[in-house]
């Protein structure tokens, strides 16, 4: 357990104090020495068909399961104590198998025909695997500890006069909530604080937002702000070369902005199918950039057709308890990509998609991506993902593509890979910077089924000479690495002729079917080695 889930789960218990009566409660099992816990759902908005595969219960409360592309999600928050988790097959047909991931947690449950019953002790982001189903992610997340009231002042209610905001299918909110943050910024400007945009449930069709200084925009569960899918509602930022298509940002930042928070248990959904049609409009969903003490708790990202969240050539930021749902019939919807920033935590995410999750970035100015954006390159240093579940077709986690500045002291650390092309890797294709000090740490890679590159393996680390540069990797520390599926081709460590990847250090890597830890390259199945020096093996 982190300190950060820690000090989470403090104020996770003050809130279930209050809350706990307000609940209706069922403790499902017999004997259980902990008291059930406080569970609040979420709404389930027309926009997101109910699941035809499973229905589920928690504590007794019944939890609305979502039909997505290639897995069902399932959402609700818990205080300290047991929840009871209870899932059904909709055919009621006998289950026959299931997993639960991360198999890490050692997570046991009990069939009893079409049902599967387990019990968890504190919120987690867990995936379940029933049978031929689809896999069924429940993302439990912590309660809330610092909801903020509706109305009062500062607080500035996007459905309320003057702003007069309408949810729906055929409703336009945009200048509506666009005042509503502009107002919420100058009162947090005036009062030296944060002014509040509470934004209540329902499905608002936006088009490009904005976000000022000294401003809390603050989504309540079951509130969804979504693309519409009309190209002339959205201003065009860059241009993405690889797929021939112009791309905006649904949310940023104002240029130079600071004391930026978004939180609570709604949704940014960038309704990514919708952008396949004519007009071909690519969506990032959040672009914080150049904006400095900035934070997101506790948000679903959904859909994106293009780079989900890009923290870009900024300082002190924090995500912490987010979902990235994305699609696996979609390509280029990377999760969270931190580009040419500094200060930066990832903590206790979960990040689903065709593409790589979790990485880091640097650019340089001709690059499609910063083409229109003005200022000048920065490094990259001091970039920590912790307590992660990640599941792609591509790199769980993975420092590159870019590498034109340098990027210093990106940490991976207590992750569950559940499914990649290669579990965790460095990928120094563009450019000719450093990458430094870089460290995997206390790594579960549980599934390797997919293929990127020509590698289907736990691990790469390589470097390739485009006409784009080529730069050294060194001091790549992997440490307390569990690899319960090494794939199909060798893990590899290749440098290139004047940019080496070396002192690279293996502690503890325990591979499929050993009980001990592995004591050579060829143990790992690091086979594959070229213009590398000083790698160390730590059992």
């Amino acid at each position: 357990m982190t300190s950060v889930r820690r000090r989470r789960r403090i104020g996770a218990l003050l809130a279930a104090v209050l809350i706990a009566t307000l609940l209706p409660l069922a403790h499902a099992t017999e004997g259980a020495e902990a008291a059930p816990a406080a569970v609040e759902t979420y709404p389930l908005e027309d926009a997101f068909p109910a699941s035809p595969d499973f229905v589920l219960t928690v504590n007794g409360l019944a939890v609305p399961v979502q039909d997505y592309a290639g897995y069902d999600i399932a959402q609700f928050a818990m205080g300290s104590g047991d929840a009871v988790i209870r899932i059904t097959k909709l055919n009621n047909t006998n289950i026959g198998s299931y997993s639960i991931s991360p198999l890490k947690l050692g997570l046991v449950g009990t069939v009893s025909g079409s049902s599967l019953t387990f019990t968890v002790d504190r919120d987690e982001y867990l995936i379940v695997k029933i049978d031929g189903r689809p896999e069924l992610v429940i993302a439990i997340d912590p309660l809330e500890t610092d909801r903020p009231p509706r109305s009062g002042a500062g607080v500035f209610d996007v459905t309320a006069a003057p702003y007069n905001a309408a949810a729906g299918s055929t409703a336009y909110s945009t200048d509506a909530l666009q005042t509503a943050l502009n107002d919420a910024a100058a009162w947090g400007s005036a009062h030296g604080g944060q002014g509040v945009v509470y934004v209540p449930a329902g499905v608002y069709r936006l088009g490009t937002l904005y976000l000022r200084s000294n401003l809390k925009l603050y989504l309540a569960p079951g509130a969804v702000l979504r693309y519409t899918g009309e190209r002339e509602h959205y201003d065009v930022h860059w241009r993405k070369n690889s797929q021939s298509r112009d791309v905006t940002w649904f949310l940023s930042t104002r240029y130079s902005s600071s004391n930026i928070t978004i939180a609570g248990r709604g949704v940014i959904d960038g309704n990514g199918m919708a952008s396949l049609k004519p007009g071909n409009l690519g969506v990032n969903l959040l672009v914080p950039i150049y904006t400095d003490g900035f934070r997101v708790e506790g948000i679903t990202f959904r859909e994106s057709s293009s780079w989900a969240i890009m923290p870009t050539r900024s300082s002190d930021m924090e995500f912490r308890d987010i979902k990235i749902f994305n699609r696996f019939d979609m390509g280029e919807n990377d999760g969270i990509d931190v580009m040419e920033s500094s200060d930066v935590t990832v903590s206790n995410a979960i990040g689903i998609g065709l593409d790589d999750p979790f990485s880091t970035k640097t650019w340089a100015n001709h690059i499609d991506l910063f083409a229109r954006v003005p200022g000048d390159p920065r490094p990259l240093e001091n970039v920590t993902f912790d307590d992660l579940v990640s599941w792609t077709w591509c790199y769980g986690l993975k420092v590159g593509q870019g590498v034109f500045q340098q990027q210093r002291n990106v940490t991976f650390r207590n992750a569950t890979i559940y499914d990649a092309a290669v579990g965790i890797g460095v990928h120094h294709k563009y450019g000719s910077a450093a990458a430094l000090s870089i460290q995997f740490e206390d790594i579960d890679i549980e599934r390797i089924r997919h293929d990127n590159d020509g590698n289907r393996t736990w691990m790469a680390l390589w470097t390739g000479a485009t006409s784009e540069g080529f730069g050294p990797v060194a001091d790549v520390d992997l440490t307390r690495i569990r690899v319960r599926d090494a794939g199909t081709t060798p893990a590899r460590i290749n440098g290139v002729p004047g940019a080496p990847i070396t002192d690279v250090r293996f502690e503890a890597i325990r591979m499929p079917g050993s009980t001990t830890t592995a004591a050579d390259l060829a143990e790992m199945r690091v086979t594959n080695v070229s213009d590398a020096g000083n790698i160390q093996i730590v059992r």
